[in-house]
Formats: C-alpha cells, sequence, structure tokens
C-alpha cells in the first residue's frame, strides 16, 4: 500500500533585528513538523534580499529596524510576484497599523501574544488567509475612521457592480463569507466568488486589502450601525476568531 506524501513544510524567513527574538522564534518552529525556517534577516533590506533568492511562503517581519524597515520591506516584497506573503510581528500595536497593512502585509501580531498563536497565525497566513491580533483590530478600526472623516478625498470604486459593492460594505463590516451569503440570501460558494472578483478588480492581496478599501471609498463607516446591503456596516466587537475569512 502506498503510503502519503507528508505536504512540504512552510518555508519562514524570520526578519528582526533582535537576534534573541529571532532565535526564541527558530527554536518554537523547529519544534513542529509542518514550519521551516529557511533563512534569517536582521534588518528590512536583507529581508528583501531572502524573499527575492529564498522565495519563502511567509516571512515574519518586524516594524522597527535600522536603516529599511519593515513597512518598507514589506511594500518592496510585495509589489514583486511571488508566494512570499508577510506576517508583522512587532512590540507595538499603538502605530503603523494601516502603513504595515496597507504595504501589503497580511497579519499583524503582537510578540506578547502565546507562541502558538504566532505559529498558528504563520499557517494561516501560509494558507493565503489574513489575520490580525485583536489588539490591533481596535486600532486599525480607529486609524481608518480617521482616514474617512469627512472632507477626505475618498477612492473610487469603477468597474465594479452593485451586488459587489454589497458585498464589499459587507467584507468591510467584519462579515465572514458564510455570513455574507445569510445576508444576501445566495450560496457560501456564490459568496466566495463575488470575494474573487472584488480581490481581481480591486488589485487587492487579501481580505485585509478589501476591508481598507471599504473605508476609503466610504461604503463603510464607524458612526452607524450595520444594516441591510447597500448600506454602511461597522466593523463589530472582535470576537475570538481573528482571521478574516
Amino acid at each position: 500500500m502506498t503510503g502519503r506524501t507528508a505536504a512540504p513544510a512552510v518555508r519562514v524567513v524570520l526578519t528582526d533585528d533582535q537576534p534573541l527574538v529571532r532565535t526564541a522564534l527558530r527554536m518554537v518552529i523547529a519544534e513542529v513538523p509542518d514550519l521551516e525556517v529557511v533563512g534569517e534577516a536582521g534588518n528590512g533590506a536583507k529581508a528583501v534580499e531572502l524573499a527575492a533568492s529564498l522565495r519563502p511562503d511567509v516571512i515574519v517581519m518586524d516594524l522597527r529596524m535600522p536603516g529599511t524597515d519593515g513597512i518598507e520591506a514589506t511594500r518592496t516584497i510585495t509589489a514583486e510576484p511571488g508566494p512570499s506573503r508577510v506576517l508583522v510581528l512587532t512590540t507595538f500595536d499603538d502605530d503603523h497599523v494601516y502603513g504595515a497593512l496597507r504595504a501589503g502585509a497580511s497579519g499583524f501580531l503582537v510578540k506578547d501574544m502565546g507562541l502558538d498563536e504566532i505559529l498558528a497565525a504563520i499557517r494561516v497566513v501560509a494558507a493565503g488567509d489574513a489575520l490580525i491580533a485583536p489588539s490591533v483590530t481596535r486600532r486599525l478600526i480607529k486609524d481608518l475612521a480617521g482616514r474617512s472623516a469627512p472632507g477626505t478625498p475618498r477612492r473610487e470604486l469603477t468597474a465594479v457592480t452593485e451586488r459587489e459593492r454589497e458585498v464589499l460594505t459587507l467584507i468591510g463590516g467584519g462579515l465572514s463569507n458564510t455570513e455574507i451569503a445569510e445576508r444576501l440570501s445566495i450560496s457560501v460558494a456564490t459568496a466566495k466568488t463575488y470575494v474573487t472578483r472584488l480581490l481581481a478588480k480591486l488589485d487587492a492581496r487579501d481580505r485585509v486589502q478589501l476591508v481598507i478599501i471599504a473605508y476609503e471609498t466610504g461604503l463603510v463607516t464607524v458612526d452607524r450601525p450595520a444594516g441591510p446591503p447597500g448600506r454602511p456596516a461597522t466593523v463589530p466587537r472582535a470576537r475570538h476568531d481573528h482571521t478574516i475569512r
């Protein structure tokens, strides 16, 4: 009987200017079979170099580093076609959230989270989903609210149908594909199709980017409660599962 071939390990690059942080993460990752550290960088410039040469699945990225910082490195890495996705892991949750996610990061965690949570986040991001720590979610909502204040120029949506606008509004409101399907009385498969179309039409890397676009276009605000499709929705209070699906 032929045995199953094990799935290849998720290839990870660790980027942090503190060697002790990289060592701790490397030791933890070495204990699990589905993750593998293939490189380490002490600054953003080195992370960009390793992304190009190693093409890892996930780059764990600190933000505040000498020289090229994490946001600039993330912007450079995600601008190039390739498999690498960026998971920000930083000491700070009170600033740079919007900048990092706008630069293309697929996740944003803080270092005081449990190691198991960090490992789980690496797997989530490698699988193509997006994840934000609860405290970071609150900060992001606050940042986006300020950026969508009256008088702020709003990004325009083009080539997006009315139904796709409704779906984007609900994505911005924090709804999952299942919840979107229930709200619009469509199947989950159809909801996923709309999300896929929005990602392509809006050149968004993942669902985090769609949330940002929903705010930038004014489809979602934080001063009005969630309502039926077509009306602005607010991001709901934090839930236990902060994976954005």
